[in-house]
């Protein structure tokens, strides 16, 4: 049954497979294209087959099924790894080896290049579906300064700088995120400047830069969808408003706040009104609507998303929003 569907989806990303096997995408979704227990994305040259079965012993037959049929259709393939979303163990959830001896350790997209670490934890240390966005930074921010918050491993403050941007800050509490973040300038000869990664919490940090009078030119808010702190609490269904504020008086006039909301419990409609509402007073503007690559949304989808994520086209909804400053 998954090895037509695994055709279709091979057949509909031949033209994301570079000659050279350095790009990232995902090759089937089957929450959307008709198998919602298999997900697999391809790094470089290094499948992570994702396992979201209920019962862990078909979950197993899945995946070895798939795995038969990637090694033997994409014969390129250097690795492969299974990420178990109900395993018994971490290891089983952030990732174990099928197969190859040794993972890719960076891949290239829009031509810059980004280290990963695909068992870092249950994802694969490099979101696919903000591809468009880390695009648009390229384009969009030579000579501006950014503050990246809830950074994770630095993706979209890494595209800012190819872009020329004349500053980055990353932020995350995480420091093993950060040095992964430091990688990736080293990839493209980017300078290290100590300062400019924060290990700390985004309400604690946030609170610093503002006694400090900080600003930037632009700012990113891609948290979680829930988390909790000593000092503070992310809810991205109920409080994500209450976020985008703690950020706005450390934008710039005339500068953009980019604000992303991933709770697949808030369809698009919830979220666009809590932006137009954010914007009455007249110092937000949506400016645009960044939208998801279709290899992750998938191909000829299947059935309807548990929330309708229009006018956004994902629950990963993306908006840039210009500031006003008083």
């Amino acid at each position: 049954m998954i090895i037509p569907l695994l055709e279709k989806a091979i057949a509909s990303r031949a033209p994301l497979m570079d000659s050279k096997h350095e790009s990232a995408f995902r090759l089937f979704n089957g929450f959307t294209e008709g198998f919602p227990d298999l997900i697999v994305d391809i790094y470089a040259a290094t499948a992570v087959i994702h396992d979201y079965a209920d019962n862990l012993e078909q979950g197993a037959l899945i995946v070895q099924e798939a795995q038969q049929f990637l090694v033997t259709s994409l014969p390129w393939l250097r690795a492969g790894i299974v990420k178990t979303r109900n395993g018994a163990t971490a290891e089983d959830k952030r990732g174990k080896l099928l197969f190859g001896t040794e993972l890719d350790r960076k891949i290239k997209e829009h031509g810059v290049w980004y280290a990963i670490n695909l068992t870092l934890n249950r994802d694969s240390s490099l979101y696919l579906d903000t591809r468009n966005l880390r695009k648009w930074l390229i384009e969009n921010l030579k000579d501006r300064s950014v503050m990246n918050t809830f950074a994770y491993t630095g993706s979209f403050g890494v595209a800012a700088l190819k872009g020329g941007a004349s500053s980055v800050v990353q932020i995350d509490l995480n420091r093993e995120f950060l040095n992964l973040a430091k990688d990736s300038y080293t990839l493209n000869g980017f300078p290290i400047r100590k300062g400019n990664f924060i290990s700390r919490d985004f309400f604690e940090q946030m609170g610093n830069m503002k006694r400090e009078n900080r600003s930037f030119d632009c700012v990113i808010i891609d948290p979680p969808f829930f988390s909790t702190t000593a000092k503070g609490k992310v809810d991205q269904e109920k409080e994500s408003a209450r976020l985008i504020n703690k950020v706005r008086p450390l934008i710039n006039d005339g500068g953009h706040l980019i604000a992303i909301n991933n709770a697949v419990f808030v369809s698009g409609q919830e979220y666009m009104q809590t932006l137009e509402t954010l914007c009455k007073d007249g110092y937000l503007k949506i400016r645009e609507l960044i939208s998801v690559p279709e290899d992750f949304t998938g191909y000829n989808p299947v059935g309807k998303p548990i929330t309708d994520p229009s006018p956004f086209n994902h629950s990963t909804k993306i908006a840039i929003l210009d500031v006003k400053r008083k």
